[in-house]
């Protein structure tokens, strides 16, 4: 792959923070209910964020409400996608000053935070139980990311190390500066990784790592709690890094079992091998790319293994060392040993 000058809002942290600051302001200016949940949920998930467009946002909700108010008792349709019209009721119910933001604690060795936001997202594919790791074909009439009511969510697109790709805010946020970076969206590929866009994404990671300090990016394979049947990548950028990627672990060269298998890699075309060999045995898995190292966790298929009630399932964070908790008093009360054995269930 020939080397190209990354695009601007890549060329530092600090310029990838502005691009996506600037962003949510001007989500936060426009009409229309999807992209007020996105400007929430990014918003109370970043105290930096939060308390500048609180006041808005509060706003902006009151106002929201008495527009669904006035059009049901009119009769009129409210023109809204049904996700969305499900969440913004949820909130409805809520209220906007019972809202609280995201917080994040350590337990032992994990990572766990309280994300109530989250809580309220539809569950799409992700909550299936399903019978193999298949992908099925690219379906113009699911959910993908083309739609044209998800336009607004596209922070950036535009030709990324000779690829064109699309990169938009994750709508419910658990990680800092969340995105989703969709390569060749229009080819409408599945979401099962093929060797040109592992070497890419490790390209990526590899590349923008040297100049944006945690940059990560995750794959959830079909059946790994992938949400959305179009192929995509997670990007983040971590203060710290993930449970996973302690020094304390066997895979690390530590003396602590990881709960899960967890395979390492320094070598692109080794780490691809292991995963095209976990693909034609149809076995579902979860990556982490990190600048120089990837992290492999094969894993049970989703909804084929015991499950707390407190958890949402098991996807990239989760297998990374990192827990959600949707109430409170999970979020106070679970301890490292409820956290490790709850991640054991799905190797």
């Amino acid at each position: 792959m020939m080397h190209t000058a990354p695009p601007a809002l890549f060329v530092s942290r600090e310029a990838l923070t502005q691009a996506f600051e600037k962003g949510l302001r001007r989500q936060a200016a426009l009409p229309g209910i999807g992209t007020f949940i996105l400007t929430l949920a990014n918003a109370s998930a970043d105290p930096l964020l939060w308390f500048p467009l609180r006041q808005q946002l509060a706003d902006r909700f009151t106002a929201l409400t008495e527009q669904c108010r006035q059009s049901l008792r009119a009769g009129q349709p409210l023109g809204v996608p049904e996700d969305d019209l499900t969440v913004f009721l949820k909130l409805a119910l809520l209220g906007f000053a019972d809202l609280e933001t995201t917080q994040i604690r350590q337990e032992g060795p994990w990572e766990i935070q309280y994300n109530p936001l989250r809580a309220l997202r539809p569950a799409r594919a992700s909550s299936q139980k399903l019978a193999n790791a298949l992908a099925p074909p690219f379906s113009e009439a699911g959910f993908h990311f083309n739609k044209p009511f998800l336009r607004p969510e596209i922070l950036w697109e535009g030709e990324l190390f000779r690829h064109s790709v699309r990169l938009l805010y994750n709508k419910f946020p658990f990680v800092p500066l969340h995105g989703l970076l969709v390569p060749v969206p229009e080819r409408g590929l599945p979401q099962e990784i093929q060797q040109e866009w592992h070497l890419f994404a490790w390209h990526v990671c590899q590349t923008l790592g040297k100049a944006i300090a945690g940059f990560t990016m995750a794959y959830n394979s079909y059946g790994a709690q992938a949400s959305v049947n179009h192929l995509h990548f997670q990007t983040c950028v971590r203060d710290v890094p993930l449970p996973v990627e302690s020094a304390h672990w066997q895979h690390k060269g530590g003396q602590t079992a990881y709960p899960v298998p967890c395979h390492t890699f320094t070598d692109p075309l080794d780490a691809w091998f292991f995963i095209d060999h976990l693909q034609q045995a149809r076995q579902p898995y979860n990556l982490i790319y990190t600048p120089g190292q990837l992290y492999c966790l094969p894993r049970q298929l989703q909804g084929n293994h015991p499950q707390p009630a407190w958890s949402p399932g098991y996807a990239w964070y989760e297998m990374a060392g990192g827990m959600t908790a949707y109430n409170r008093s999970d979020f106070d009360r679970l301890r490292a040993t409820d956290l490790h054995n709850a991640l054991a269930q799905v190797a």
